[in-house]
């Protein structure tokens, strides 16, 4: 039987306008309690509605979410105890410094910084230097790692991670992972969302999202052995002129630029083979033109479960 620390029942959320914004639409999934949980999608898809009301920081308009048994509506006090949110903007105080964000957050907890250090001590000795350094005058990845220590500074069952690496260096973004993992070892469940689809891999599970839907959850394994068509990296001296040309087939059913390559999949009606795309393309005047099958990615997953919904 699955030990779940998380249970979404057909949550919704919207926001007054006109019309009103539909962030988050009837979304049902599962979090199992000491798996690392990822959110996966763009700006503007719900993930940080999502995490709102997970945090208690909000309530669904519709349905129910419950964390660790307890409803997020009737016992927010109590989730609030064994939650650690991490916002998607620095959100510490930026006249403190690092020491004194940490007490103060120890402190909201009831706890101390001297309580809890082996939780954050692999993360706290990377600032450490900087302890009497105000927040705001902190680096960039500097600033997420104490945002990270403030959250866990009271032992959570369950840390929410808003887009944490966005806008980090890729090295920062490695270290981040790194924790992450570290943190799992030690017990603790957590969701997290991000932006980037490499990042999905280094889930457990995934969600799928956009436009307030969840589009699918599973592992990122069980995702790519899914999508069941096969991908081609196709590139010529102009891939621009390319990408119209190929989007106007009929035979082809997506086609996007991923790096410096296009990526096509062809209509499962399709007669023509897409082994002959090099030849094709050839034919219409491109030179240099390189074509061939690749693994697909959780990209290639995601834009084609956009387009089949």
């Amino acid at each position: 039987m699955k030990d779940l620390l998380i249970r979404c029942s057909a949550a919704a959320k919207s926001y007054p306008g006109k019309p009103p914004v539909n962030a988050l639409k009837e979304t049902t999934f599962e979090v199992e309690r000491g798996e690392i949980f990822g959110l996966i999608g763009p700006d503007g898809a719900g993930k940080t509605t999502l995490f709102r009301m997970i945090a208690t920081l909000t309530v669904p308009d519709k349905g129910v979410i419950e964390v660790s048994g307890l409803d997020t509506v009737k016992d927010f006090r109590a989730i609030r105890k064994i939650v650690g949110y991490m916002p998607g903007r620095f959100s510490l105080y930026q006249d403190l410094s690092v020491r004194e964000n940490l007490e103060f957050f120890a402190g909201v907890f009831h706890t101390t910084v001297e309580e809890n250090y082996d939780l954050i001590h692999d993360i706290y000795v990377q600032i450490e230097p900087f302890r009497d350094r105000r927040a705001g005058k902190l680096s960039g990845g500097m600033k997420q790692k104490l945002a990270l220590c403030c959250a866990l500074i009271h032992k959570p069952e369950l840390l929410i991670l808003d887009e944490p690496t966005t806008g980090v260096d890729p090295v920062s973004r490695k270290e981040f992972w790194e924790m992450l993992r570290r943190l799992k070892e030690q017990g603790i469940t957590i969701i997290v969302s991000t932006p980037y689809m490499d990042e999905a891999t280094l889930c457990d599970r995934i969600a799928l999202i956009q436009s307030g839907n969840i589009l699918t959850v599973d592992t990122p394994e069980n995702i790519i052995r899914a999508y069941g068509r096969p991908v081609y990296a196709v590139r010529s001296e102009n891939n621009y002129r390319l990408l119209e040309e190929l989007r106007a087939m009929p035979e082809v059913n997506n086609c996007y630029i991923f790096g410096e390559s296009l990526h096509v999949t062809m209509r499962e009606d399709s007669n023509l083979p897409a082994e002959n795309l090099h030849e094709i393309v050839t034919e219409k005047g491109h030179r240099d033109v390189e074509t061939k099958m690749i693994p697909p990615t959780i990209e290639d997953c995601f834009i084609g479960l956009m387009a089949n919904g």
